[in-house]
């Protein structure tokens, strides 16, 4: 509908409020505003749902893949848009593709394919992130350990030179190939610096949040553990409340009763918010595929190398959503929060993205009582409905 038209459902929720038996009004993609049924605009055209709930479209800071592509495979615009396709089944309505370690030239022709997709309007496409290659050896999980390397003036430049043409950019590093200098000038530059695949020592974790680092990736994993006399950067990520933290929820990465810890220990006002790190498989039957010329294996939930190294997530967003509402035990509106508002707030959009206040873009998905996702709107536009 390029219009006005309004949803009215029985329960609402707007990233901070549930609304009962209310209108969302929707004008040229945008939100006006929430209203009781009575009163929605007379120009406005009203679907009315006849059961479930309403809630902001989720924001994943973290797909390597989806639809049976990997970003890392293929840089071009048809790429991402599979990859923000492949995603909207479940709930995800923005979204940063991810490309992991490699080559200058993979990185350039991916940054082409972003600036590219931004100025076709791909729907989903909210910019990219660049997991590593400037990470550390001895946390590379499923890197390329050949393809991992310290950050030039050459890199620098042109990480800044990619910020200027895509909508967002997000980078994760570690201290051991990045100085601090460096990530003062990437943030000044407008890219969000997250530290991840690091065996940084709590201190110096603290010393590159200082310098302009905002977040920590994937939570717990690939990342120096708590421990009795030294914190590492997880338990950085929890205590500095400037710190925001990704986090894989489907109970394979990361155990439940730890990320119950987590949230209770976590400073804020920065919090844990869900990434997938989802992988080709997403809305696929597949049950392997390669990553720099390695076989990645599904089996029951994982994506694993041959030696059983954790590569990537078999996640949805929704399946996170459940997880931390049904077995980790979180109130559900908090559960939706992880998934839609603090991710954009960890990036700065949430004025746009993750809720559904007046002047928001109206990403949004209709969810059945049991969860279920039913409908997806991005932009005021249907582009999802479940059979």
């Amino acid at each position: 509908m390029s219009g006005a038209f309004a949803i009215v459902a029985p329960r609402l929720f707007d990233g901070e409020t549930w609304h009962g038996n209310a209108a969302l009004v929707i004008r040229g993609g945008i939100v006006e505003g929430i209203v009781a049924p009575g009163h929605v605009p007379g120009d406005a055209a009203v679907v009315e749902l006849a059961g479930g709930l309403i809630v902001p479209g989720f924001v994943d800071l973290q797909v390597n893949g989806g639809g049976g592509v990997m970003l890392t495979d293929r840089q071009d615009v048809e790429t991402i848009r599979t990859i923000c396709q492949a995603h909207v089944p479940f709930g995800t309505t923005a979204l940063l593709p991810t490309l992991i370690t490699d080559t200058p030239e993979t990185t350039a022709r991916a940054v082409e394919a972003g600036a590219r997709a931004a100025g076709e309007g791909v729907a989903g496409f909210l910019g990219l992130h660049f997991e590593g290659p400037h990470l550390s050896r001895s946390r590379k999980g499923a890197h390329d350990p050949a393809l991992i390397r310290p950050m030039t003036d050459k890199d620098q430049d042109r990480l800044v030179a990619a910020r200027q043409r895509l909508p967002t950019l997000l980078t994760t590093v570690a201290p051991e190939s990045v100085d601090t200098a460096r990530v003062s000038a990437l943030s000044a530059a407008g890219i969000v610096v997250s530290l991840g695949h690091s065996d940084a020592t709590f201190a110096t974790a603290n010393v590159y949040a200082r310098a302009g680092a905002s977040m920590a990736t994937h939570l717990f994993n690939a990342m120096s553990q708590i421990g009795n006399r030294e914190a590492g950067l997880a338990g950085a990520a929890i205590d500095n409340g400037t710190l925001w933290a990704g986090l894989i929820a489907d109970g394979i990465h990361v155990d439940a009763a730890t990320i119950r810890i987590a949230l209770r220990a976590k400073n804020g006002p920065a919090r844990i918010f869900l990434v997938t790190d989802a992988m080709a498989t997403i809305g696929t039957e597949m049950t392997e595929f390669t990553l720099n010329g390695r076989t990645i294996l599904r089996r029951d939930g994982r994506l694993t190398l041959a030696d059983g190294t954790l590569a990537g997530a078999d996640l949805d967003m929704i399946s996170a959503v459940c997880f931390m509402h049904r077995e980790v035990g979180l109130d559900l509106a908090e559960a939706l929060n992880m998934a839609a508002l603090y991710p954009a707030q960890a990036m700065g959009l949430d004025r746009s993205h993750g809720r559904l206040a007046k002047g928001a873009r109206a990403d949004l998905v209709h969810l059945s009582d049991a969860l279920g996702v039913r409908t997806v709107w991005i932009g005021g536009q249907k582009v999802f409905a479940a059979q």
